[in-house]
């Protein structure tokens, strides 16, 4: 009992840090740019005393792009814990199996037949395109999933996959003529920029929603864990629980790359990550762990992509791939040395 107590103690000051650690990396995105804003400054604009080019930076640019980050980034790394869960596959993500891919194709059609007769996209549609895109892959990867066992091989298959959904993705863009469409290219590669209010509204209701639900599973997600047998001799109805995985994370995925683009890695590594830092797998503690620890990834590569070469900003993808890719690494290490 004292021993559960502490681990229950470890993991809620961890979550306290994690959560900690998010709201100052936001701080640090909203103050800090081509031009620096103070907190003082930033205080005084979200409390309506703020005036000027500080606040209308603050706005309109800053703080939506900021929050996006946040809920994008927590959404994206849920939806990777949730892959890596279903498919009892450490490396699974939303990027290396094509699902990110498979939703950015539908979208760049989407919007390219909309926008090429200048009508436009509203959220809502984005996130129902990208979403039918992500279950294209989902379901590619399920078919392939039942013919191939081995870890390795699937991962292969799902890269497979993102290379033609990106490769049709490309083509489409290729033949983009309005100024609008052609913005596409850099949404293809990933970027938080251009976010709106109305776009924070939705994103945060959906993933909010999608929290929530995923949350709710923690228990039967910890039973499935340990293997389908012992979950359906606990009671759990796996089948359905594993419907409910796919179609959250492909929900989780598509609500990303509706609104940002597909990025990479951060599914894949943040689980590993918050798994180290929490020292349990537990889904009570990892669902929440999780969607902080990929809010935290994704603020600070995004305030690296924006600053590092500033006034050239980085891909997000570029990013999270300098860091996120270690991890992977590092992951296949340490399984290899375990297997040993």
């Amino acid at each position: 009992m004292n021993t559960h107590r502490k681990k229950r103690s470890r993991c809620i000051a961890m979550l306290i840090l994690l959560a900690a650690a998010a709201l100052v990396l936001l701080v640090l995105n909203v103050c800090i740019g081509s031009i620096n804003i103070s907190l003082a400054e930033v205080l005084q604009s979200i409390s309506g005393n703020g005036t000027g080019t500080f606040t209308q930076i603050l706005w309109s640019i800053r703080l939506p792009r900021a929050l996006a980050t946040l809920i994008l980034g927590g959404a994206l790394a849920l939806a990777g814990y949730l892959l890596q869960t279903f498919f009892y596959n450490p490396i699974a993500g939303p990027f290396v199996l094509g699902i990110s891919s498979g939703a950015k194709m539908v979208v760049a059609v989407v919007m390219v037949f909309l926008l090429g007769r200048s009508i436009r996209v509203s959220s809502a549609g984005m996130i129902l395109a990208a979403f039918f895109g992500a279950m294209i892959s989902m379901g590619c990867v399920l078919l392939i999933s039942r013919k191939i066992k081995g870890m390795a091989m699937l991962v292969v298959a799902g890269v497979m996959i993102g290379y033609i959904c990106s490769a049709i993705t490309d083509i489409i863009v290729a033949f983009a003529d309005d100024a609008d469409i052609v913005n596409l290219h850099n949404w293809s590669k990933g970027s938080f920029s251009g976010i709106t209010w109305d776009n924070i509204l939705v994103m945060a209701v959906v993933v909010a929603a999608a929290f929530i639900v995923v949350f709710l599973m923690s228990k039967p997600l910890s039973a499935y864990r340990l293997g389908e047998v012992y979950a359906q001799n606990l009671g759990v109805n796996v089948k359905l629980l594993r419907i409910g995985l796919v179609l959250l994370s492909s929900f989780l995925s598509a609500c990303v790359v509706a609104f940002a683009g597909p990025i990479s890695f951060v599914g894949i590594a943040t689980p590993h990550l918050v798994k180290k830092v929490l020292n349990t797998a537990e889904p009570i503690w990892m669902i929440p762990g999780c969607f902080l620890g990929g809010a935290v990834f994704c603020l600070f590569c995004d305030l690296l992509a924006r600053t590092v070469m500033a006034p050239t900003e980085l891909s997000i993808s570029t990013v999270t791939a300098v860091f996120g890719a270690p991890v992977v690494i590092w992951v296949l290490i340490s399984r290899k040395r375990g297997q040993a």
